[in-house]
């Protein structure tokens, strides 16, 4: 499979950044270009996804983003790594738990590079990790499924503010916290772009 690689440098917008993987939707459905894989950071903002719920926003005046990926509330923002991808499972297997599977085995093998020793939740999506005796989510996952092809992606807390999690209950789970690499004692993360690139071709290419 061809895989196209973008790295962008610069925070890039969140609306931006949705049309851009809409019209590659649009083209890998039509064969005019390959999939993508796109790394990314946005500036903060919370978004909404299609099983969202307004009693988990608990800052009521927050300025929330609709989108059409799956999954609850969520916050991007500085310092977390947001991987999107266009996938055509036209030509692959049209069979979204074993997409999910695969992605949840990418950021798990991702995680182990640093010894973090992470696992799925077969109740809440995303990927967890237990410190203190306690499950914290490391990661999220919210794809969107249009004519056989999936887009959006996922997203690793890397360095970013977690205290900015407190406006929304993440996910709609009231009862898990939040972790990131930093949080838990990872000091050297600069090369967290080549791992990531590495653990996804690996598994879609």
């Amino acid at each position: 499979m061809n895989i196209e690689v973008k790295n962008s440098i610069k925070p890039v917008d969140y609306l931006d950044s949705v049309k851009i993987l809409e019209k590659r939707v649009q083209d890998v459905s039509l064969g005019k270009k390959d999939e993508l894989l796109w790394l990314l950071e946005h500036k903060t903002v919370y978004t909404a996804g299609t099983s969202s719920n307004e009693i988990d926003l608990i800052d009521k005046n927050l300025n929330v983003i609709k989108t059409k990926r799956g999954g609850k509330h969520t916050l991007h923002s500085p310092g977390q790594k947001v991987v999107y991808f266009v996938l055509n499972l036209n030509k692959r297997k049209k069979d979204i738990r074993i997409l999910i599977s695969k992605i949840e085995e990418c950021i798990i093998n991702i995680l182990k590079e640093y010894k973090i020793k992470a696992f799925p939740d077969k109740k809440n999506i995303g990927i967890w990790v237990m410190h203190n005796n306690k499950k914290l989510k490391i990661a999220a996952i919210g794809i969107h499924v249009k004519r056989w092809v999936a887009y959006h992606g996922f997203c690793i807390n890397i360095d970013n503010d977690l205290s900015k999690y407190k406006k929304i209950v993440p996910c709609g789970i009231r009862d898990k916290g939040i972790t990131s690499l930093k949080s838990l004692g990872i000091k050297n993360y600069k090369d967290i772009n080549q791992n990531i690139l590495k653990n996804f071709l690996n598994i879609f290419a």
